[in-house]
């Protein structure tokens, strides 16, 4: 029994718990999401890291998908409450549209911007 215990626990499904933004100017990049999500980024430290703080979701971390695309990349996606102030406040602080907004086929309705240096950002309408 003690076997089947470890193999099960082994073998869950491991969450999305942590994410990382990279960047030629970290500081800008911490700038743009603080100002677009209000996320509270603690960079103060000797690593000059910028710590984003848990929000909304919990310990339980994210959960994802994969999927095939013509470039390899990693989306990030960001429940707003509304897409078009998001897409337009990403634009007002350097950003740019990627997608409009769009209804998925039983699901939300989601849209892409881009920061500063070019990372996709999903959103996800609230």
């Amino acid at each position: 029994m003690r076997l089947l215990m470890s193999y099960d626990a082994f073998h869950m499904t491991r969450p999305v718990v942590f994410f990382e933004i990279r960047g030629r100017n970290p500081a800008a990049l911490q700038e743009f999401y603080r100002e677009l999500f209000g996320w509270k980024i603690d960079a103060e430290n000797g690593l000059r890291y910028g710590f984003v703080e848990a929000g909304i979701g919990g310990p339980e971390g994210i959960g994802g998908g994969i999927t095939g695309d013509v470039e390899p990349r990693m989306v990030l996606y960001v429940q707003v409450a509304n897409l078009q102030e998001s897409l337009a406040k990403a634009e007002s602080l350097g950003g740019r549209r990627v997608m409009e907004p769009f209804d998925t086929p039983n699901g939300p309705t989601v849209a892409q911007a881009a920061d500063p240096e070019g990372n996709i950002i999903g959103l996800i309408q609230q």
